[in-house]
Formats: C-alpha cells, sequence, structure tokens
C-alpha cells in the first residue's frame, strides 16, 4: 500500500511554513532567525544511521541522528532596523541547507552555528558586525557524545573534532567469531527496557570508532589548538579561568544490556597541554542501580562559578538507593584547583539533589532536592559565611527558598531568571539583592504568566507584572535592572500568532518587536474553553474543549477525547486546570487537533488522574482512567456539544496504553486510536512510567493493567500506529504488533499502521499525512452517520 494524503484542508494547513525560530542573545540585542521547513522528507529519515550504546548515531556527520534543521538563517538587531541574510559558499553542491544548532557568546557580539554537508559537518563563526563575512571554523567537527562550549573570553569554541589521523571505520566480521555471551552473576541488576543497545563485539568496535573525539579548542582566524590525544569524551568543560577542563571519558568494558549513560567513566580536571591534573573518579559500570535510583561516587560534577577553578559534585550517601530508610541520601563536596587538598564536605541534604543555582556572590547559591514520597521539591538558599578549611566543615547560612508538591501548577513560583556572568556561567539575574522570577500563572481560568522580584534576604515576594486576561504573554528575558525595568516578552491569543514584544513596567508601553502574521485564518473559527467537572469521586477534573469552525449551539457532534495519564498524591493538586485558553491554536505534523477540520469535537488533554501512594497507585490504575473517561463523555454530553453515542478516544505513548486499558472495560465508546503505545506490561519489568515496583513484586498489578491481558475484551475498533524504528523505552515496536495480533485472533475490529523509518513521534511528510488520513478515515467509519457528510 502507498502513502495516503488526508483531506486537501487538512494537507493544506500541514505543508504551511512555521514561523522562524526566534534565537535571541544573552543581552537581546540581537537575534538570529532560524528558518525552517514544514515537514521533512522521508528522505531525510532514510539516511545511514547507527543505532549504538542506546544512541543513534550519524556517521557522515559525526554526530547524533538528527532530523530536523534550520534551512537558513537570518541576523536581525532587536529593532529589526537591520536583517541579514547569513549566506555560505557551497562547494559541494548540496542540495538543501542543513544546519544543526545556533550557539550565541556569552558577549553577545558573535555566534556560531553547524553546517551538515556531504563529507561532514562544519561550525562556522559570525561577528553581528560582520554578519556578510561567516567563518569557517572546521570541517571536522564532531558531536556524537559531547556539545560545544564557549571558552570564558567568549571569541573561542571548545569542542571535539574528528581525529585528523582516523582510519577507515571498522568492517563488520563475516562471520561471528563466536556467540555473544552475557552473565548474570547473582548480583541484582534492574534495568528498563532500554533500546538501540550494543549486540556483539562488531557493534563495539563501531561505536569505539564513532564516539572518539579529539578535544579542540577552535578562534577565527587561528590554528586548531588540540588538548591531549582522542578519547572517548561525553563532557569537556572549561574552568572560569580559563586554564583548566573538567572531562568525563568513558571506557570499557561497555555493555550489551545498559545504554551509554551507565558505562564506566573516569572523570578528570586536565591541563591546557592535555596532562591529568586532577583524577576525581573512575567511576565503573553501574548495573545495579536501583528502579529511580542513582549510581554511587561523584555524580553532577561541575565548576562553579566565580571562583577561578573550584568544583562541586554530590555523593549519594544512600547507596543510591531510594527504597532504603535513611535520614540524610546526598553529600556535598567542593575542591579547588591545584587540587592538592582533600575535598570539602559542604553540606547534606535529605532528599535526592536535584540541582544548583548560583548567584552574582559566588558563596551564595541555592541547591535544589527531591522527595519521591511525596513528590515534593524543595530549594534551599545557602551563604557561605567561613570556609572552615579541612579537615572542619564550612559554616553556612540557610533558609528554604521553595518548597511545594512538583505537581502543584498553582503554587509554581516560577522560574529563577538567569543570565551569563564575565566567564559565560549561568547565574540568577539580580536587582541588588533581589531575584526576577518569572512564571506560567497556572490558574482555575487557564495561565496567568507573571514577573515576580523576590528578595534574597528576607524573601518577600513582589508582584511586578501579571499578563492580562485575554492573552498568554510570557517573559522571556528582562532587559536591564534599573527602576525602569524593560520586559523582552513572547504574547500571542487565541486569535493573534505569537509576536515579541518589549514592555516597559515604568511607562506600561508595549513596542512590537516582530510582525509575524496568522498562517493559517481559516482555522480561527475553531473556538475553545475549559471545561471543568468531576468525577465520580469527587475528585475534579478538567479538559480544553475545542469545537470545529461554524458550530451551531444546540448541535451534537461525534466527539474524540484526546488523554494522558498522570499521577498525583492527591486530589486537590490533581484537579488543578492545566490548559491554556489564550494559546494560538496551531495545527502541524500528526496532531489530532487536525480532525477539528473534519467535524469533530475535542476534549483535549483530559484530565486522566491516578491518586495516591506513589509505591500502589497503579493498584487502583484502570477504575480511576474509567471513572475520568466517563465523567468527560458525561460532561460534554451535559453541555449539548456532543453525541454519547458517537465518542472515541485516543492517546499517544502512555495515553495509548490508557485508550487500550479504556476500551478493554468500557462499553461507551465507538472507536479508539492508540499511538505509539505499550500493552504488555511484563515486558517492562522493571518499572514503567512512574511505577516503581519490579513485575516480581506486583505481578497482579503488571497483569490486571496490560491490555494485551483483556484484548478479549475489546469489542471496539481500535486503531493501532506505531513507528517501525520506536527506540523509547518501553514502547518497542512488538508492542503494537502482539496487540493487533491479539485483537484479531479473538475476533476483534483493528488496524495495524506501521511506519518505516519513523520513530515514537512521526516525522517525515509522508508519515505525517498518512497518519492523518488514517485517523480521519478510522472515525468517519465508526463515527459518523450520512447527515455528518
Amino acid at each position: 500500500m502507498s502513502y495516503r494524503l488526508p483531506p486537501e484542508n487538512v494537507a493544506r494547513i500541514l505543508e504551511t511554513n512555521p514561523d522562524p525560530a526566534v534565537l535571541w542573545s544573552p543581552d537581546a540585542t540581537w537575534a538570529v532567525l532560524g528558518f525552517r521547513d514544514p515537514l521533512p522528507d522521508l528522505s531525510d529519515l532514510t539516511r545511514t544511521m547507527l543505532p549504538l550504546a542506546g544512541m543513534r548515531i550519524d556517521p557522515l556527520g559525526n554526530c547524533g541522528f538528527q532530523i530536523d534543521f534550520y534551512c537558513g538563517l537570518k541576523l536581525r538587531d532587536r529593532n529589526g532596523k537591520q536583517l541579514v541574510t547569513i549566506r555560505l559558499p557551497n562547494p559541494n553542491h548540496d542540495l538543501s541547507t542543513r544546519i544543526g544548532f545556533v550557539s550565541w557568546s556569552h558577549r553577545s557580539d558573535a555566534f556560531v552555528f553547524s553546517r551538515h554537508t556531504l563529507t561532514g559537518t562544519e561550525l562556522w563563526y559570525v561577528r553581528c558586525e560582520e554578519p556578510n563575512r561567516p567563518v569557517r571554523l572546521t570541517d571536522r567537527l564532531h558531536t556524537v557524545l559531547m556539545g560545544i562550549d564557549w571558552m570564558p573570553d567568549g571569541t573561542g569554541i571548545l569542542c571535539g573534532t574528528v581525529p585528523n589521523d582516523r582510519p577507515e571505520p571498522p568492517l563488520p566480521s563475516s562471520l561471528p567469531s563466536g556467540p555473544n555471551i552475557q552473565l548474570a552473576e547473582g548480583r541484582k541488576s534492574p534495568a528498563r527496557t532500554y533500546q538501540d543497545l550494543l549486540k556483539n563485539s562488531d557493534d563495539e568496535a563501531l561505536f569505539d570508532y564513532y564516539a572518539t573525539s579529539r578535544i579542540t579548542i577552535l578562534r577565527p582566524g587561528c590554528p586548531p589548538q588540540y588538548v591531549g590525544p582522542p578519547d572517548l569524551f561525553s563532557l569537556v568543560s572549561v574552568s572560569p579561568d580559563g586554564d583548566s577542563l573538567l572531562t568525563v571519558r568513558l571506557h570499557k568494558p561497555f555493555s550489551l544490556a545498559l545504554p551509554l549513560d551507565f558505562f564506566p567513566r573516569k572523570i578528570e580536571v586536565l591541563r591546557s597541554d592535555g596532562s591529568v591534573l586532577m583524577k576525581l573518579a573512575d567511576v565503573p559500570l553501574c548495573d545495579n542501580i536501583p528502579i529511580e535510583g542513582v549510581r554511587t561516587g561523584p555524580r553532577a560534577v561541575r565548576w562553579w562559578p566565580g571562583y577561578p577553578a573550584r568544583l562541586l559534585w554530590t555523593e549519594a550517601l544512600d547507596g543510591g538507593d531510594p527504597n532504603r530508610k535513611v535520614d540524610l541520601r546526598e553529600q556535598l563536596y567542593y575542591q579547588d584547583a591545584p587540587f592538592n587538598k582533600p575535598a570539602t564536605p559542604l553540606l547534606q541534604l535529605k532528599g535526592r539533589y536535584s540541582g544548583t543555582t548560583f548567584f552574582r556572590d559566588p558563596k551564595q547559591w541555592m541547591t535544589t532536592q527531591y522527595d519521591r514520597d511525596r513528590r515534593w521539591t524543595t530549594s534551599t538558599m545557602h551563604r557561605l559565611v567561613s570556609d572552615g578549611g579541612s579537615p572542619n566543615h564550612p559554616q553556612l547560612e540557610s533558609q528554604v527558598f521553595f518548597d511545594r508538591s512538583i505537581r502543584d501548577r498553582y503554587g509554581d513560583p516560577g522560574r529563577i531568571l538567569l543570565e551569563p556572568d564575565a566567564a559565560g556561567f549561568s547565574v540568577a539575574k539580580q536587582i541588588k539583592n533581589q531575584v526576577l522570577l518569572a512564571g506560567i500563572g497556572a490558574s482555575p481560568e487557564g495561565n496567568r504568566p507573571f514577573l515576580d522580584l523576590k528578595s534574597l534576604a528576607d524573601l518577600d515576594t513582589k508582584r511586578l507584572w501579571r499578563c492580562s486576561q485575554d492573552r498568554s504573554e510570557n517573559v522571556v528575558t528582562v532587559l536591564n535592572s534599573d527602576s525602569n525595568l524593560t520586559l523582552l516578552t513572547r504574547s500571542e491569543s487565541s486569535r493573534e500568532p505569537p509576536n515579541y514584544f518589549l514592555r516597559s513596567l515604568d511607562s506600561h508601553s508595549t513596542e512590537p518587536l516582530t510582525d509575524f502574521v496568522d498562517p493559517n485564518p481559516e482555522i480561527r473559527g475553531i473556538t475553545k474553553q475549559i471545561v471543568r467537572y468531576q468525577r465520580p469521586d469527587g475528585v475534579p477534573l478538567s479538559a480544553t474543549l475545542y469545537l470545529p469552525a461554524n458550530y451551531q449551539p444546540g448541535t451534537r457532534l461525534p466527539l474524540v477525547l484526546w488523554a494522558y495519564p498522570m499521577e498525583f498524591n492527591d486530589p486537590d493538586t490533581a484537579g488543578q486546570v492545566s490548559g491554556n485558553p489564550n494559546s494560538f491554536l496551531r495545527i502541524a505534523g500528526s496532531s489530532h487537533l487536525a480532525l477539528l477540520l473534519q467535524g469533530y469535537a475535542i476534549m483535549d488533554e483530559a484530565a486522566m488522574p491516578v491518586i495516591g501512594d506513589p509505591e500502589t497507585m497503579n493498584n487502583t490504575f484502570i477504575e480511576q482512567i474509567v471513572q475520568s473517561a466517563h465523567a468527560a463523555i458525561d460532561h460534554a454530553v451535559a453541555l449539548g456539544v456532543a453525541d454519547p453515542d458517537r465518542v472515541a478516544i485516543g492517546g499517544h505513548s502512555y495515553g495509548a496504553f490508557m485508550t487500550a486499558n479504556v476500551l478493554a472495560h468500557s462499553d461507551r465508546f465507538k472507536a479508539g486510536i492508540a499511538r505509539s503505545g505499550a500493552y504488555n506490561r511484563t515486558l517492562t519489568p522493571f518499572g514503567f512510567q512512574s511505577e516503581r515496583r519490579p513485575l516480581w513484586e506486583a505481578k497482579s498489578v503488571y497483569v490486571e493493567i496490560s491490555p494485551l491481558m483483556h484484548a478479549d475484551q475489546i469489542k471496539t475498533p481500535v486503531l493501532l500506529i506505531h513507528g517501525e524504528m520506536d527506540n523509547n523505552p518501553g514502547t518497542f515496536p512488538l508492542q503494537s504488533q502482539r496487540m493487533f495480533q491479539a485483537i484479531q485472533g479473538n475476533g476483534g475490529l483493528a488496524k495495524l499502521v506501521m511506519l518505516p523509518y519513523e520513530g515514537h513521534g512521526y516525522r517525515a511528510r509522508q508519515s505525517v499525512m498518512h497518519v492523518q488520513h488514517e485517523m480521519a478515515q478510522w472515525l468517519d467509519r465508526y463515527l459518523k452517520t450520512p447527515n455528518d457528510g
């Protein structure tokens, strides 16, 4: 069967060119506009790709396999008075321009970008004052394991390059030298169901070959500066003083059961000549990490901004095991160059370390920790009063800065706005001794983004600005930190596309910076609203209800319920509204919202909360999602917009799992769409989503919530769609194939669509068009009547 096209009005909208990405410089003086095609061609997915060690490698580009590229760049100043197309020579006569990434210097006066060619990957350097004279820094860029970093002076680039003396790639053995053997030697080694793993010694040789790079410093007009010999570097980070390099390099033995994140590694500090200044750790293969645990030894190693060369890291005190009952889980350390003294214990945390925020004063910082039992995050601000010195612990003053449930959208205080310091490291943007917080402002009526000012002294919070009720306007950055604050915002409404503005808080004036127009005015007649209702057990729910253009009030339409389950500890946070009525509607890619163009009503992001103790909540998974689905139908019927006899349910990934389960335990749906799902949980035996128990501790639960085990009960027609090269953990393509066979073998109604070369999401033009065709055709067949047209 050949690829098919959806209805003409859908295809036309999917082919609409997207607005360019606006990539602002750190000080927002300049912006790079990155232009993209609406959908890549299938030929972009059929390029040579090597699935190795849990990643996908582009052997030609010496980088991770990439599908979406910029097809052109333009540089503009903030107000748009200057607009320059970045033009590059094309000596190899490539048929298309493939620009992979753009990175700004922290000085905001230059940027670099990668270009993929027929022979490799180039790195180009552009000075904002000379945009017509881009400089090629290298045609041997290597980013398989690590990205690029700017040197502290803001002109040099720290990166990996392909070794100059690299030989031809290793050829696979004509005959295997023997069987591929793995051993279980009596030690627990729980592992998620990872994909694209190494399979044999040939794969190991290929990974070693393509992942090896040489640390290189590139500067315009200068020859490359090489640092040490090539190796399997997965991280290289320069110290604030520019004299030392923090490196992480992988080494053998590799694993055939785990991806590269678990491979053995050496964490070291190198001098500029490549010699080893300090060996921090040699971490063995991490094949015994508990479910939702962390490895032991130093991890999250990084430079501390504001110090010449101070390292900060953490180590687990609980053996990395979240199930172990302990008072303290983490110990943070720091150590200064030249690293000839023992590391200094800094502080201990009760929860699992999850990050650090730094401030202008290097003696002030904030740690964030996570309590997985409560799903709770706590950020604590610290001030170093005295270094103490080894063996004494430093003296700290600490106070809680944020403390809330990660699911509490209404109580989200926002993110601390950051800016680069003089060496390019991120620190909090401050107004004297206050930080700026920008948040989405979730509320029962939808999102009302805001900007707050929070004192670092007494933690008092002052609201500086809040978005109006009829728009969705988010703070990108604050341009200056004096008494007259000017915000750079991205503003949109249900009828106006996103554009960038300058907003003065002093004069209450706004100045438009971009003028992107509505690319699809024909869909502006579509309406949406947040609707709220209750589950039979009293849990409040919500969804975004979309109605087609020209909808006549009182008309009952076929309804599509689209959802994705989420886990919560309590009904209060589960019932919080997550929709945004003021966002600008776009229909792109394989979005189910394209069904609005075919006359369907859609309840999107319909709440499917699974509430309870994190250890046991899946014991009632089915009951909860079925109740939520029925409540959504009942509310849409009560509103007078849905025909109760013509309702479909659909979802992607975990939403597909939900869909199949609902269809196996409810007779109120006439059709289902399940995309890229997992349906047999015994094939994900060491946990899935937020399930913490392995199969052997919860056998009945794993069986009960596996829709494959109830395929004989699925009488509703279900459309199964899956990418043939899905590499998402747990959602093997085999899951959909076996689910289809189970339904078919039990006399059910189903259709299986396997998409060549596609992964967990669907990207190629041909695939996207065909998915839209299949969804519309399936629902038209089972939901529409002759009167629907």
